[in-house]
């Protein structure tokens, strides 16, 4: 691992132990691994942008497990997932707010010309690329099919 996430999530891992925060170093662990295992696939090191891509998803898994639990009305669970996610968001760059989100919506729209739903491919490439790690590709769907719907 050489990108300096990876290095920072390895660093604050060497704390963790050292603190026995036993629960944020299993989740530190748990990156890690996922981090390694992406880097044995991909054949290659990770650079920040797929660590945080890899971050973002593990983020929206744990989010989805926490409000799993919660209709089954798991407590523990929801404590524990939690934890988890605020963790890993600990890692994340700071989210677009909405009105963030839509004043670059609106700035990528006028800039590819976008007019209809049917432009909404080129424009979420370019929204993507530019909100990296910072909005979820639900989210901007959202707005860019609001603005190019009406």
């Amino acid at each position: 691992m050489s990108s300096p996430m990876a290095d920072r999530l390895r660093a604050d891992m060497v704390a963790a132990m050292k603190a026995r925060e036993k629960e944020k170093l299993s989740v530190l662990r748990m990156l890690i691994a996922a981090i390694k295992d992406a880097a044995i696939e991909k054949r290659d090191e990770l650079d920040d942008e797929e660590v945080t891509r890899l971050l973002m998803s593990y983020a929206k898994k744990r989010e989805e497990s926490r409000q799993e639990a919660q209709k089954l009305g798991r407590e523990d669970l929801v404590a524990k997932e939690g934890f988890e996610l605020e963790v890993v968001r600990g890692y994340l760059p700071t989210p677009l707010s909405d009105h963030e989100l839509q004043a670059l919506v609106d700035e990528v729209v006028t800039e590819t010309g976008a007019s209809s739903i049917k432009d909404m491919g080129r424009v979420m490439k370019l929204l993507q690329e530019r909100a990296a790690g910072r909005a979820d590709g639900s989210r901007i769907s959202a707005v860019v099919k609001s603005r190019l719907a009406g």
